[in-house]
């Protein structure tokens, strides 16, 4: 047995002492942070990223050749913002096409309509359908109605959506979307018109998917503007019986088409295998361009990585930054990720996904392992100048991190002003024009943030309470 003098043991048990001392953020690591915040004052990068996607690709359906184009886009952009590795995994899913759409007011005063077949819709079968019109207040009114009460007829609900920061009247709204076909089709109803899930007050219908419910007959459906809402209402509240003709021709194609999710990485100094996952999805509707759904927030996760990447020393772990694949219509690419990489849970250090727009992050929230909560403290006194409360609310993950979230992937929400998202959501209006450059400026530094704290801490952040896709 060897003998060690008594002032080298005490000394090796001092630095011993030290080493588990030691803070899952040190102070290096912190002012390091503080300057990727500051960066949010003279620029980021991320306005021009949205500009390039929205002026050079533009709207980008999943499953069309400017989603393509986007997949190549994004490939080309991630190298040229100097990520280290830049590469692709596949992405499976149905194709649904929008080709024609139309709709009028036949009588009792002709007009024509502002409206656009919901995603998932089929059409209506090569030739316009005509048919009176019933509204009702929401979708449990239509669920209540007797069966056969809407034989040859048109369901139309008429709830409408309430403006919060938060979008929270967003999830009461939308039920109406997603279900308000089948539930009219048990009443025996030809079609289906809801009021755009939407909180302004433009001509400009409200896309997005629904759902059919399996046994049920497949009807058409399509969203009106709130305007155009509100003058069918109008009619219908005047006495007289409202007929309208529709023509839609859209539907699915029969086709499974293969896209890809597009991932750039700044590589980990000390644990490359493990990664800070931060992200937006690629895919837009095709009414706009698609710059607050989500080419925000691919601009933004693209520029704080970009951010990292150009740190004379980079983090511990690997940052990984995500431009899923077809979320709009089913969250393909964050289902895609979960699968083919469930083996590797305990390698994902945390996640954050940037998917309500182009208003500046007001608060970080976490969901972690309690020994990591002192290091989302910590992070939250980085963001605090950026305007950022550590609030401590619920929160909830990103619908393309959802997936994962619900394995025990840790998550953080960061989130952002929604007042006026949902004024453009899934429209026409949904372009360049509505995003502050000053804004993704304060967004892409918030994320370059908790995404280098993160892939620096020495503390891990899971396994995590599971989460529950919502």
């Amino acid at each position: 047995m060897k003998v060690f003098p008594m002032a080298l043991l005490v000394a090796a048990l001092a630095a011993s002492s030290a080493q588990a001392a030691r803070p899952a953020l040190d102070e290096q690591a912190l002012a390091t942070a503080a300057t990727l915040r500051d960066q949010a004052k003279g620029g980021t990068g991320a306005y021009e990223i949205v500009a390039s996607l929205t002026t050079e690709i533009g709207p980008r359906m999943a499953g069309t050749p400017a989603f393509d184009r986007a997949i190549e886009w994004a490939q080309a952009k991630f190298k040229a913002l100097g990520y280290d590795r830049v590469y692709l995994e596949p992405v499976t899913f149905p194709q649904w096409q929008r080709r024609h759409e139309s709709g009028s007011v036949l009588s009792p005063h002709p007009q024509p309509l502002a409206l656009t077949a919901l995603g998932g819709s089929v059409g209506t079968g090569g030739q316009a359908l005509e048919a009176e019109v019933v509204e009702f207040a929401n979708l449990a009114a239509l669920s209540a109605a007797p069966a056969g009460s809407l034989d040859g007829k048109i369901a139309y609900i008429s709830n409408r959506m309430q403006r919060a920061r938060d979008g929270s009247g967003y999830g009461p709204a939308v039920a109406a979307r997603r279900s308000g076909a089948s539930e009219a089709a048990k009443k025996g109803a030809l079609a289906l018109l809801i009021r755009s899930i939407g909180t302004d007050s433009d001509r400009l219908p409200h896309t997005g998917m629904m759902q059919y419910a399996d046994g049920v007959a497949k009807i058409p459906a399509a969203a009106l503007s709130n305007p155009d809402a509100d003058l069918v209402s109008a009619m219908l509240h005047g006495g007289q019986p409202v007929r309208v003709r529709l023509d839609l021709d859209v539907g699915w194609t029969g086709a499974n088409i293969t896209g890809y999710n597009v991932i750039g990485e700044i590589r980990g100094r000390e644990k490359p295998s493990e990664v800070v996952v931060i992200g937006g999805h690629l895919d837009s509707w095709d009414l706009g361009t698609g710059a607050i759904d989500d080419g925000a927030g691919i601009a933004i996760t693209m520029a704080a990585g970009a951010m990292i990447g150009k740190l004379e020393r980079a983090p511990r772990r690997t940052i990984r930054v995500i431009a899923f694949c077809n979320e709009e219509q089913g969250l393909y690419g964050g289902k895609a990720y979960a699968e083919a990489h469930k083996a590797e849970l305990d390698l994902q250090q945390i996640g954050a996904e940037s998917d309500f727009g182009a208003g500046r992050i007001y608060a970080f929230r976490a969901n972690v392992a309690p020994e990591a909560r002192a290091v989302v403290e910590q992070i939250g006194e980085v963001l605090a100048p950026l305007g950022i409360a550590n609030d401590k609310l619920e929160g909830g993950p990103g619908p393309d991190i959802g997936a994962f979230a619900a394995m025990g992937m840790p998550w953080a929400d960061l989130a952002q002003d929604g007042t006026n998202y949902f004024d453009l959501h899934h429209t026409a209006n949904d372009t360049l024009d509505k995003i502050e450059p000053a804004a993704m400026d304060q967004q892409a530094a918030a994320y370059a943030v908790l995404a280098y704290l993160a892939a620096e801490s020495r503390v891990d952040f899971g396994p995590a309470p599971v989460t529950t896709e919502k």
